[in-house]
């Protein structure tokens, strides 16, 4: 697994944990999950990418949140899972505020993360509202 993907991934649990505990930002990034010894593994330009994914998703909430409510079918945002919302968080974050992220590169990834954490929906859900975002 790459270091972009792996980056992605702790910022989502990142901001899946903000959503349940509303922790400061600076407690997320203790990455409490990953245990030390694979902490101690992780590339500093990872870690580095999963905080500015965390940081920009969480200072520009109001707009990303906004966003998808704009874009949700038969759907309304305060029935989204926790899991679904922190991957469509992070990746709407990345499709309006980070260009030089390829919109298909931000949706593959997203689509494989709901694969491996969401539920057997979750991952056409989310490639159906982010490729809507994306399009608009």
């Amino acid at each position: 697994m790459g270091g972009r993907r792996k980056g992605r991934i702790i910022a989502f649990q990142a901001i899946y944990s903000f959503d349940i505990a509303c922790r400061e930002i600076d407690e997320l990034f203790t990455f409490s999950w990953i245990d030390e010894e694979r902490r101690g593994r992780l590339k500093e330009e990872t870690l580095a990418f999963s905080r500015l994914l965390v940081k920009g998703t969480i200072e520009n909430l109001p707009v990303i949140d906004e966003k998808i409510k704009e874009h949700l079918e038969h759907w309304d945002f305060s029935r989204l899972s926790r899991v679904d919302l922190a991957i469509l968080r992070m990746s709407v974050f990345c499709l309006l505020y980070q260009p030089d992220i390829p919109a298909t590169v931000t949706i593959d990834e997203a689509i494989d993360i709901a694969r491996e954490f969401g539920t057997d929906e979750s991952y056409r859900f989310i490639n159906g509202v982010l490729d809507s975002i994306q399009k608009h």
